[in-house]
């Protein structure tokens, strides 16, 4: 069994690392935390883990096959460092580092040093997300040309946390959160981005949290990405046009939506096909977020485990390469051309 030490315990570290390794069949051995309340929460839910107040603390205990980094997204650069140099593989939370040349090094240093490391866009494994490379790899729409992914909330009273409140070089505003999760999928369904034009705002918090872009990806397809807390009418999850039908997915995750009339029709099936006479509702391709976890595990088993790991780092530099383009784009009101740093 793979033993893994996860690093914080908060809200990423609680509700989202600890389950998925736990269904994943993974031993959660040492957590580290400062909090007083969220340790006492380590040991009531997972008793048999140790509690240290440090990473550091946790690099230095023997028996780890594995460090999970669910620290603040500002921090993940130089704790992803520190995982490197105690020679120990590493999945990072999203997103890898604040910017694409900061994440590029990262990568690099990983490479030279020859530790393994994996991102954790867990929202690839998301039946939504399955259901619509599904219904792509089918050609059940024909010829792709217009996807629009959106991850809109009613916030009015916004949250009093590190991502509401840190500026984007500390890892905060939706750009680095809900953003990072968008450009992944659709550079997963359609390709690398291109460029990119955006509006950007910060209008409830001091960190953004209002933001649309505007993708061209090298395939041709131009993808709309919408993420915001300020959205009291929550647009449809997904709609996705091609030249010979359309796919609608209004349903997330207990998000309130207007649109009553394109509700799953059941938990066997995942939005609605539109092009005939009649909307059919399209199955649901079963998958979990632990799988991403599974798949580690598996990796870390294999020969080369950098090879076969769930997520090439690479994409997640990507990704902060078009969030880079977007803030300028936002900046200057221009159409602002994709650079990845080179690996």
């Amino acid at each position: 069994m793979t033993r893994v030490a996860l690093a914080g315990y908060g809200s990423a570290g609680r509700t989202i690392h600890a389950p998925r390794l736990l269904e994943a069949g993974l031993d959660v051995v040492a957590v580290s935390t400062r909090d007083a309340e969220r340790a006492a929460a380590v040991r009531a839910e997972l008793p048999d883990a140790a509690v240290v107040p440090a990473l550091e603390d946790l690099l230095a205990l023997d028996d780890v096959d594995l460090v999970v980094l669910a620290t603040p997204s500002g921090a993940h650069a130089e704790h992803v460092r520190a995982v490197v140099d105690a020679g120990r593989p590493c999945v990072v939370d999203k997103p890898l580092a604040v910017d694409a040349e900061q994440g590029a090094a990262v990568v690099r240093y990983a490479e030279r040093a020859g530790v393994p490391l994996t991102v954790f866009q867990n929202r690839r494994y998301d039946p939504e997300h399955t259901t619509v490379r599904a219904l792509l790899a089918d050609g059940r729409v024909g010829e792709p040309f217009r996807y629009e992914m959106r991850w809109e909330r009613w916030r009015p009273v916004p949250k009093d946390r590190w991502r509401e409140n840190a500026g984007w070089q500390d890892g905060g505003g939706i750009l680095l959160d809900l953003h990072t999760h968008l450009v992944d999928a659709a550079v997963q369904l359609f390709g690398p981005a291109t460029y990119v034009a955006a509006t950007v705002a910060a209008r409830s918090t001091p960190a953004e949290d209002d933001a649309f872009l505007l993708v061209t990806h090298a395939s041709g397809v131009v993808s709309h990405l919408s993420a915001t807390s300020l959205a009291a009418a929550p647009g449809p999850r997904v709609r996705l046009l091609g030249r010979e039908a359309a796919y609608v997915q209004a349903d997330f995750e207990g998000e309130a939506h207007v649109w009553s009339g394109q509700r799953d029709r059941d938990a066997d099936h995942c939005g609605w096909l539109y092009g005939g006479d009649e909307p059919v509702a399209v199955p649901r391709v079963r998958s979990s977020q632990a799988d991403l976890y599974r798949a580690v595990a598996a990796a870390l088993a294999a020969p080369d485990p950098q090879a076969v790991m769930p997520v090439d780092p690479w994409d997640a530099v990507h990704t902060l390469a078009v969030v880079d383009a977007a803030r300028v784009a936002a900046a200057e009101q221009r159409v602002v051309e994709v650079v990845t740093p080179r690996r």
